[in-house]
């Protein structure tokens, strides 16, 4: 059955991200997760939401976008004799080797398109790796999966990080004397 015009975009810039920083699928029926990770990728990460978020300067182009992907996968496909379900986005047929090849050609130096892609692509990474979009306590809290990955460590339960000892075993300064209980001056 053919997507939705939302639907096809979602699936598309989800198998984006997927590419960039792979998953696990979400069920048997899942297309645009390629499940070439057992841990969580961008797509868990909250890729698509950092995509949507309006202070990324891409998300009035997101269709745009999406089109575009699916018009060079269904491109790539025809020159690599790729048969693609119709019935799926062009992108999101693609075995994930395929996905990652088409996006090293649209990222590469000297692709007249590289700009556009590499921001795309840099927002996806993004999501995974620092949780631009989320507050960063609630993301540790919640699991987020890059945050994981990568060892930050839970925030104490006002949701503040304290360590116990400083990096040079010592107070650097003084606190301002204007400064607040939460660090903050007034």
């Amino acid at each position: 059955m053919a997507s939705s015009p939302e639907e096809t975009k979602v699936e598309t810039l989800e198998a984006l991200a997927d590419t960039i920083v792979p998953g696990p699928r979400r069920g048997p029926r899942d297309r645009a997760v390629a499940g070439v990770s057992r841990t969580g990728g961008a797509v868990a990460a909250g890729a698509l939401d950092l995509l949507r978020w309006d202070a990324t300067g891409v998300s009035g182009s997101l269709d745009d976008y999406a089109r575009s992907l699916n018009e060079h996968a269904g491109g790539y496909a025809a020159e690599h004799g790729i048969a693609v379900d119709e019935d799926t986005p062009a992108f999101v047929a693609l075995p994930y080797d395929d996905r990652a090849a088409l996006v090293r050609q649209l990222t590469a130096p000297g692709h007249p398109e590289k700009a556009l892609w590499v921001l795309l692509v840099l927002f996806c990474y993004m999501a995974y790796d620092s949780a631009a979009h989320l507050h960063t306590a609630d993301a540790i809290r919640a699991g987020h999966p890059g945050l994981t990955a990568m060892g930050i460590t839970r925030p104490d339960d006002d949701g503040l990080w304290r360590f116990p000892s400083w990096s040079y075993g010592r107070p650097l300064a003084d606190p301002h004397p204007d400064t607040t209980a939460s660090g903050s001056p007034r």
